[in-house]
Order: structure tokens, then sequence, then C-alpha cells
């Protein structure tokens, strides 16, 4: 039973990979790939020092899946959260820039909210972000 738990994740895994090369392809990025299986491109690194997992962070953000489909956003107003309570892809990617820094993530399935529909965002998805570090606590 576990066995197939895991060809499943490889499964979706091989699913997300091809998927985010043809999006990164589509729109002509250049970005990085973390060993997590995390794409970023770093827009602007920010001053200061980085986050950790155990601050709080404020961001501006707008949240979209590859089709464009736009799932959330701030919209100029920034929100603060313990970056602990974020998805695993946010937990990696925002350490990455300092406070006033900003970052394109491109986060698997996997590292985002994986077999769970969240509200607009199906199971599954690939999601990308655009993230400006606005304030770390």
């Amino acid at each position: 039973m576990l066995a197939s738990g895991c060809l499943k994740l490889e499964d979706q895994s091989a699913k997300d990979e091809k998927a985010i090369m043809d999006y990164i392809e589509k729109e002509g990025l250049v970005m990085e790939k973390d060993p997590s299986g995390l794409y970023y491109r770093i827009d602007d690194e920010g001053s200061g020092s980085n986050p950790t997992i155990y601050n709080t962070v404020t961001v501006n953000y707008k949240g979209y899946l590859l089709n464009g489909s736009v799932f959330d956003e701030t919209a100029g107003s920034p929100v603060s959260f313990p970056l602990a309570n974020l998805i695993p892809g946010w937990q990696i990617g925002i350490p990455l820039i300092k406070k006033g820094g900003s970052i394109l993530l491109i986060v698997p399935s996997e590292l985002g909210y994986g077999t769970r529909n969240t509200g607009s965002i199906p199971a599954n998805s690939v999601l990308v972000f655009e993230i400006q570090l606005v304030n770390i606590k």
C-alpha cells in the first residue's frame, strides 16, 4: 500500500516538473531550482538580514495558477504571517531574500497544498507567487 502512495507522489512530481518547465519556457523565465524542487527568481535581494522560520513576515504578494488564474493577492495592502505557518514553498523561498526584497516562486504541488483542494486552488496545483518582503519581526 505504501509503495503505491510513493508511486503516486513520484507521478505527481513528474507531472509538476513537466508543467513547470513548460511554463518557464512559455513565459521566457530564467529561474533557479532549489534542491527541494522549488523554482525561484530573486528580483531584488533587499537589505539587512534574512528571515528565519521563527519570524513573522509582512508581505505584498500575488498568487496564481500556471494558467494565469489569480487565486489571491494583497493588492498593495501588506499582510503579516508567522513564516512557520505558511506552505513549505514559502518557508523555503522567503528566507532567500531580505527586507525590501522581491522574489518570484514557482511552487510544485508537494510544497504547496498537495492533494488538498484549498478555496479556488484545485488539488495537486503548481502555484506561482510574486512576493515582496515588506518587513520581518
